[in-house]
């Protein structure tokens, strides 16, 4: 019996352990003598004489610790075991167990060469990789704290200190780990709690500061209770050429164009050049060579951590900029925390390269389970070794690179299962204490690891092609779907080799073509594999890691009787959380495929749509935040309204005066006020937010009969008309006045939030179904000033302070007529129109000249008044406002204004809608008025109505609702404006509006219930 001697355990017997490593040279007599390199070489490349030898021991069957001894084989007795540094600290012993060290130990120091490791830092080599050894930073995580390096993700140094798993699926509570390395994580979600908590993001590509604290998350976040510290803003931008990667391909691309003096921008979302190359190991001399090329040409812009994540039309693509992400607490204050760059691009060259896919296999989501290109990048480009032992599963020869860059890291590649060998994983084993890998099921075998390299193919990242409105073809031989060359009528190209890439660059600008590459080996055709044999209806072979859908849940929805991927994407979800399905979308398609025994290329993919990464809604509002959140628009008369105490309310992003409260006045109070002042005497408010649009040419008054519901023909020079607009639909979409300045010219208002909605409408129908109309419309709104004089003095006041020459009597200037003059000096024009049933008049001048005509009227003795009286003096009429009183499902009939419907016109939008049984039914909601049975109770907006004195049980039936409720000073009471079921007909019942805890009865009235006769519109 061996004993071999455990530096934890003692002495134990030979069957407790397990071997891990074979002799091969001679123990070195001064082992201290060699270098490096020499001790390297004589760790893994040894003959085999008699003589002592250094080997690799673990105690399975006890502590399960990896330690190196010396045994001389020619006796058989162990001279010397060691216990590796890099395990003799508290990260070390609670590290994974089974893991075997990365290096040999000489007098109990770590190596120090590429084999080697850190003390603080089990899995951390202690050379190579791209990050800065001389700057830690620690940070915490789950409440742990770890340290890490400066050039780390948070991912790869949670993998440096031993952590993999970052938390639990979404749906199942399985526990997951860090799966990849880059955008397309879809396990190692974590949210951010310090300096602000941000949640959501990706391990991956989190950058590591100092002072970091994050946790993991089951899949989804919360959103913080605080508002943002951080600024962000947007820029524009213009270039000849956008170049979207910047790896072999881009930097390719980039080099040819930088020497073209044309404007370029290359963007990549990693803070340096290099793209794959960064995952490889060394960069190329030709990376440095490129990055200070495009330094020094003047009209190339480099954009590093930038992200493309959306293409639009004309070739419009948006991209964010994190610039102070990766400082933590100390990004400058004064520095926008990340940036949208709209970017306008003449051509655009995609050199996104691609990501890489899983296969689906029962239980392929424990932690230690990785991709394999991720996990060479981890060695590569951190220096960091996700496990001690692998197993290599793979379909292609990328992951034969993988296998061999992290043997050369001490990494025991355990196995190389290649499905072009007829060898398939069948299942894992994990740790039940935290899930993390522990064995391999090949068929019969099983095979200890706390590694498994996963490389099912490569999917183009075509994204962004996609979204340009290229389209996709299934790559027989790749076994994925590729961007089709021309399919794009953008001007865009892909590049997936630096030849294509300077060629790209070449075509673009007009250069001269490039030398084309001499071939380089084609490697060996990968097998196109989706799902493992044997897993057709597995419930833990997990095609989409973040949305945990298995291959049962593919399954059970073609059973269902789904044959497209869109409709098993919203049947399962799989592809619809925030990694927008990177690593699994192909891998579902090739699922369903294979279930329903067709070919891939006959499913397709489904469609990619921005934004590529996920971008944070406080990066997409950037400073359009608190008073910047919408455009703040401000009429002439503003700072007057603002000097006398005028408070405002937002209408379509102006500011208009709500009420003018004097000291003491509650809005109550004060609207009572100026209603009564206007009533009985004379008021006067800013209108000058009404929109102007000013429609001109030959067929203008042709134009306008086709869009509103009345006839405007016939409208006389001189005159004004009020006009109603309906959707295809018939229902109401704006109203307003149209004003006849000339046989071909009009001036047509809208309300002030419809403004340039309606001038959108009006030129949708002129480019796209009427073009041969001779007509252009241009919108006035801020060339003209309005103000609304109101009243039964309104016509005293005009005539005091309008030019002799204008006559104010009934005759002279009837209603909805118009009259250019001068007012207080001022060159205005004039129209009798009233929004409030009283003798009126708008005044509009120019802006310029706003404040003297305002102070003239007054000084006159008139009463300013805000848009809340205007609502309550219209409401007393029945005047409805669109949005309030309609809802989208209104027509002018159920507004009782079937008057203004032309039933002389051919057509306009919205006629045949009319001849429809639902528009015709007679229970229709009706505009009518509501009179609380008590004068004093308030009807709150919204409240509905119902038929009982007594509260039904649920559903209650509703009859409609209040669209609008004031007190009136004019009538002495409070009234609503309400939309009822057959309304008109039951004028004089009572109702019912359930408010707080009582019924509230209500008459239902006429909505006109001041002035019915109309007798003071002539004052």
């Amino acid at each position: 019996m061996l004993l071999i001697p455990c530096p934890w355990c003692g002495p134990r017997d030979e069957a407790e352990f397990h071997y891990g490593g074979q002799a091969h040279i001679a123990y070195p007599e001064d082992p201290a003598a060699l270098t490096d390199d020499e001790w390297a070489r004589y760790l893994f490349f040894r003959d085999n004489p008699k003589g002592p030898f250094a080997e690799r021991w673990m105690h399975s069957a006890g502590c399960r610790q990896w330690f190196n001894a010396v045994r001389d084989t020619s006796t058989n007795v162990f001279v010397n075991s060691a216990r590796p540094a890099f395990e003799d600290t508290p990260a070390g012993r609670s590290g994974v167990q089974g893991a075997k060290p990365l290096g040999g130990v000489r007098g109990g120091a770590p190596v120090s060469g590429r084999g080697g490791v850190g003390e603080t830092q089990p899995f951390r080599l202690t050379t190579g990789g791209r990050v800065d050894r001389g700057r830690p930073l620690a940070f915490t995580f789950d409440g742990t704290s770890y340290t890490g390096y400066a050039g780390d993700t948070l991912a790869s140094a949670l993998l440096a200190n031993g952590v993999i798993r970052t938390g639990t699926s979404i749906k199942l509570g399985r526990p997951r780990g860090i799966f990849s390395a880059g955008v397309e994580e879809p396990n190692a979600v974590i949210q951010i709690e310090e300096p602000f908590p941000e949640p959501m993001l990706p391990a991956t590509t989190t950058e590591l500061y100092e002072g970091l604290v994050a946790t993991g998350l089951p899949g989804q976040g919360r959103l913080a209770t605080t508002p943002d510290p951080a600024r962000y803003d947007a820029v524009y931008a213009h270039c000849d050429l956008l170049i979207v990667g910047a790896g072999p391909a881009g930097l390719a691309a980039a080099a040819a164009a930088a020497r073209s003096g044309a404007r370029v921008i290359l963007a990549d979302d990693q803070p340096e050049l290099g793209g794959s190359l960064l995952g490889t190991g060394e960069l190329p001399a030709h990376v440095s060579e490129i990055a200070a090329l495009l330094a020094s040409a003047p009209e190339v812009k480099v954009l590093t951590r930038t992200t493309v994540f959306g293409y639009y039309d004309d070739n419009h693509l948006l991209a964010v900029e994190r610039r102070t992400n990766h400082l933590g607490a100390a990004a400058p204050a004064d520095v926008s925390r990340e940036r949208v760059h709209r970017i306008r691009a003449r051509r655009v060259i995609l050199a996104t390269g691609a990501h890489e896919r899983s296969l689906a296999f029962p239980d392929n989501d424990r932690p230690g389970i990785m991709l394999a290109a991720s996990a060479r990048t981890y060695v590569n480009r951190y220096g960091v070794v996700p496990g001690r032992k692998a197993v290599v599963f793979t379909t292609n020869d990328t992951a034969h690179d993988a296998a061999r860059d992290l043997a050369a890291a001490g990494v025991e590649i355990a196995a190389v299962v290649d499905t072009r060998n007829g060898e398939y994983v069948t299942g894992t084993e994990g740790s039940e204490a935290d899930g993390r890998l522990t064995a391999v099921l090949v068929g019969d075998r099983r095979i200890e690891a706390d590694l498994l390299l996963v490389s099912g193919g490569w999917n183009p990242a075509g994204h962004l092609f996609s979204q340009a409105g290229g389209k996709l073809r299934y790559d027989d031989t790749l076994g994925t779907f590729v961007p089709e060359p021309g399919s794009c009528r953008q001007a865009v190209e892909v590049a997936t080799s630096p030849a294509e890439g300077a060629a790209a660059a070449a075509r673009a600008l007009q250069l001269p073509p490039t030398e084309p590459e001499a071939e380089q080996e084609t490697a060996a055709a990968p097998d196109i594999v989706f799902v493992v044999p044997g897993a057709e209806n597995s419930r833990t072979a997990f095609v989409d890691l973040q949305r945990d859908v298995t291959v049962a849940d593919l399954a059970r929805a073609t059973s269902a009787g789904m044959r497209s991927v869109e409709h098993t994407k919203r049947y399962t979800t799989a592809g619809t959380a925030n990694d927008q399905g990177k690593t699994s979308g192909v891998l579902a398609s090739g699922t369903v495929a294979h279930l329903l025994g067709v070919d891939v290329s006959v499913l397709g993919t489904t469609t990619f749509r921005p934004p590529y990464a996920p971008v944070s809604f406080a990066t997409l509002a950037g400073r359009h935040r608190g008073d910047l959140l919408d455009p703040i628009r401000t009429t002439a008369l503003h700072p007057w309204h603002a000097a006398h105490g005028a408070l405002f309310e937002n209408v379509g992003q102006w500011k208009r005066p709500w009420y003018y409260p004097q000291p003491g006045e509650d809005i109550e109070a004060a609207v009572l006020r100026e209603c009564a002042a206007t009533r009985e005497g004379v008021g006067f408010m800013d209108a000058s937010t009404l929109g102007k649009i000013d429609v001109q040419g030959p067929d203008a008054a042709v134009f306008l009969d086709r869009l509103y519901t009345n006839l405007m023909s016939s409208l006389k020079v001189g005159m004004v008309r009020y006009g109603v607009m309906a959707r295809l639909d018939g229902m109401i979409f704006d109203d307003g006045t149209v004003i006849r300045l000339a046989e071909d010219r009009f001036i047509v208002t809208t309300t002030t939030g419809n403004a340039a909605t309606v001038l959108d409408w009006m030129e949708e129908w002129l480019q796209t179904e009427w073009p041969e109309l001779r007509v252009h419309c241009t919108s006035v709104t801020e060339q003209w000033a309005t103000i609304a004089l109101v009243g039964p003095r309104s016509r005293e006041v005009l005539a005091g302070l309008a030019s002799p020459d204008l006559a104010v009597d009934n005759d002279s200037f009837p209603f909805m007529a118009w009259r250019d003059t001068t007012v207080a000096g001022v060159a205005a024009r004039v129209c009798r129109i009233s929004f409030s049933g009283e003798l009126a008049y708008e005044i509009n001048i120019s802006p310029w000249d706003a404040l003297p005509v305002w102070e003239a009227v007054y000084a006159a003795g008139a009463t300013p008044y805000g848009t809340e009286t205007m609502h309550v003096l219209r409401a007393e009429k029945g005047y409805p406002i669109i949005g309030q009183d309609t809802d989208g499902t209104v027509t002018p009939q159920d507004l009782g204004m079937g008057w203004a419907v032309s039933k002389k016109k051919k057509d306009f939008v919205g006629k045949r809608s009319y001849a429809r049984a639902d528009t015709l039914r007679p229970d229709r909601k009706h505009l009518v008025g509501l009179l609380p049975e008590d004068p004093a109770d308030f009807l709150p907006e919204g409240t509905h109505l119902i038929a009982t004195a007594a509260l039904p049980a649920p559903p209650v039936p509703m009859l409609g609702h209040v669209t609008s409720s004031y007190r009136s000073a004019a009538l002495g009471r409070t009234f609503a404006l309400a939309l009822i079921k057959g309304g008109r007909d039951r004028i004089g019942e009572r109702l019912y509006a359930p408010v707080g805890d009582r019924l509230v009865p209500v008459t239902v009235a006429s909505p006109v219930l001041y002035d019915p006769e109309g007798a003071r519109r002539d004052g």
